[in-house]
C-alpha cells in the first residue's frame, strides 16, 4: 500500500467512525494540478458534519497527515480539508445535492471504497 493510500484509508475510517455516509474517491490527477484526490462524503446535519471532520483532523494528525487549509467549520454545511495530496469535502446531505462535486469531476476515476474496509451506504 503506497502512503497515499493509506492517507486515504485513514481519512475513510475517520469518517466512517462518524456515521459519515456515501463515500465517493475520485482520482483528478489528471485533471487538476491542485490535487490527486477527491474524498466526498455526507453527513445528516451540521453537528455530525464537524465531528466527521474533527475526526478526520484527529486520526490524520496520529498518522502524519498534515491538514494545511480547513474551512466551513462555522456553518458545518460544507466542509473542506486539504492534504498534500487529497482534498476532503464533507457535505450536510442537503448540500451535497447542490453542488453535485461527483458530476463536475467524475470520468470513470473512482475507487472502491469497500477495498479499504468502508461500507458504502447512500
Amino acid at each position: 500500500m503506497t502512503s497515499v493510500q493509506k492517507s486515504i484509508e485513514t481519512i475513510l475510517k475517520a469518517c466512517d467512525n462518524k456515521k459519515a455516509y456515501n463515500f465517493i474517491v475520485l482520482n483528478v490527477s489528471k485533471a487538476s494540478s491542485i490535487t490527486d484526490y477527491f474524498i466526498i462524503c455526507s453527513g445528516n446535519n451540521e453537528k455530525q458534519t464537524v465531528a466527521i471532520a474533527e475526526e478526520v483532523l484527529e486520526k490524520g494528525a496520529l498518522a502524519g497527515l498534515d491538514f494545511f487549509y480547513k474551512e466551513g467549520f462555522e456553518t458545518g454545511r460544507w466542509l473542506l480539508l486539504e492534504t498534500d495530496d487529497i482534498i476532503v469535502h464533507i457535505f450536510h446531505k442537503d448540500e451535497r445535492a447542490v453542488y453535485d462535486l461527483e458530476s463536475l469531476w467524475y470520468d470513470n476515476n473512482s475507487l472502491d471504497v469497500e477495498q479499504y474496509g468502508i461500507k458504502n451506504w447512500k
